[in-house]
């Protein structure tokens, strides 16, 4: 039988719904009918194409426990426990900030234009070294996702780390404020959002907000390499945090990156702190992949923890679907080619970190270096001049072939020289079966683009030519 995670007591008090005062129990916290789980508490929402209230009935056969709605669903069992509020948005803040008053964790909330949700799954990860962890799942880091989180936390956990996201100013206060971090990690503040903030100023007043929420000896991390280092820290020392820690290249970071020596599937990876080295293997290349385990590092010395210790993981973690992932495809029983899957997402900074990740790499015998690159959204006023100044950073990673996709990428396209241009498509879809004809054994082929361009036809269509896949760590020693 499922452990209990909320009671009807616990929820009706929380809430203040209107219920019939049947007895139940819950065992986890659901949105999506689809995903109910037995035992859940579905939460019906009101989407701006889905209507959770004509999914009810199907949360029921599924097993849930409860349904929280903001109306009378007709057609339900007797049987059926439904609570009744004004507002279900708020309800499930009501109950994620009941699940934060009764938890006893060590909270961690983090931030940043990039490297956020790599650096989540990497602390969690290290963390769990130590004792049992919560963490949000995927990129639930908005005004619903992080909420969501929260009321899915037991009382067992003894660390807890959410990501932080935003589209506006006045989002990160608020889940900030709901989640009460002791450590807040800033990754970076880099011109992603710009169409929504305008200026990178106005992103980094924005993920300054963190700081409102953090817990009485709190502490923050922030990286010393950044800009807006500065800035950071002079509103948080406005806050009256006391506790600033930096990490980075910078000799000025309290933890230092001193050295970093990028391997097939993996880097190797020397810091300092207090005068103390430090050196661990990490799997995952890209001096950003390095920088995001030393903030993480910073992270855990915030919390008092040893950092040899929580490092020891960093050799055997698995890196999440379109983030970067490195993989050999099979041609044949004995031919393959190397898919670098960055298709999840793409901003100025994390375009060319991905080439220089490449630069870096090297095709298999007779291969080539093939990029795929789609547009980067959200950018602004300035769009079309930050596609077209990835030019030099994609030459330099030394590519054969360059196909681009997308009305910006158009723009860069008109840039490139005849000797390395494939073709340039205005959907993924259109270059996609063009794409997988030409891979041939040996190939190295990053896929890059915003998650809006939709870049998965192309992911797709090379996956499909493979017998089968492997991870390309493990075929080259990544994680020994």
């Amino acid at each position: 039988m499922s452990r209990s995670l909320w009671t009807n007591i616990e929820i009706e008090g929380a809430t203040k719904a209107h219920t019939d005062g049947r007895k139940w129990s819950a065992a986890g916290v659901s949105i999506d009918s689809r995903k109910v789980q037995p035992k859940d508490i579905f939460i019906a929402f009101r989407g701006s194409r889905v209507d959770g209230h004509c999914y009810v009935a199907d949360a029921f056969e599924k097993g849930a426990a409860a349904a929280i709605v903001e109306r009378k669903i007709d057609g339900l069992s007797e049987e059926s426990p439904v609570l009744i509020v004004a507002n279900v948005q708020k309800a499930l803040v009501q109950i994620a900030c009941l699940a934060r008053k009764r938890s006893e964790a060590k909270f961690v909330a983090v931030t940043g234009s990039v490297g956020k949700t790599s650096s989540k799954n990497l602390l969690a990860k290290a963390l769990a070294q130590f004792d049992s962890v919560h963490a949000t799942i995927g990129n639930l880091n908005n005004h619903i996702g992080a909420p969501l989180s929260l009321a899915r936390l037991n009382g067992s956990s003894r660390f807890a780390v959410f990501e932080l996201g935003m589209n506006n100013t006045g989002e990160i206060a608020f889940l900030s404020n709901l989640i009460r971090p002791k450590v807040a990690l800033i990754t970076n503040v880099h011109g992603v959002h710009l169409e929504q903030l305008r200026t990178e100023r106005a992103i980094a007043e924005a993920k300054a907000e963190i700081f409102n929420g953090l817990s009485e000896n709190g502490s923050v991390v922030l990286n010393q390499d950044n800009p807006w280092i500065d800035f950071l820290k002079s509103r948080a020392e406005k806050k009256g945090i006391k506790n600033i820690i930096t990490f980075g290249e910078d000799k000025k970071s309290d933890v230092q990156l001193l050295e970093w020596q990028p391997g097939e599937g993996k880097s190797f990876v020397k810091i300092q702190l207090k005068n103390e080295t430090h050196q661990y293997v990490l799997s995952e290349t890209g001096k950003h992949r390095a920088l995001n385990s030393v903030g993480v590092l910073a992270v855990v010395h915030a919390l008092g923890l040893d950092i040899q210790h929580a490092a020891k993981c960093f050799k055997s973690i698995s890196t999440p679907v379109g983030r970067g992932g490195q993989k050999h495809i099979n041609l044949t029983t004995e031919e393959t080619f190397c898919l670098v899957d960055e298709s999840y997402n793409a901003s100025p900074v994390a375009m060319k970190a991905a080439f220089s990740v490449l630069k870096s790499m090297k095709a298999g015998p007779g291969g080539r270096k093939i990029i795929v690159i789609g547009d980067m959204l959200e950018l602004g006023d300035d769009a079309l001049k930050l596609h077209v100044e990835l030019l030099d950073d994609l030459l330099a990673a030394k590519p054969d072939i360059v196909f681009t996709v997308g009305r910006l990428m158009f723009e860069l396209h008109k840039l490139l020289p005849t000797g390395v241009f494939g073709a340039h498509g205005a959907k993924s879809i259109d270059v996609a079966d063009q794409i997988a004809n030409l891979i041939k054994a040996g190939d190295l082929v990053l896929v890059k683009g915003s998650l809006g361009t939709n870049m998965a036809p192309i992911i797709a269509a090379i996956n499909s030519k493979g017998l089968e896949n492997t991870d390309c760590s493990e075929s080259n020693g990544g994680n020994e």
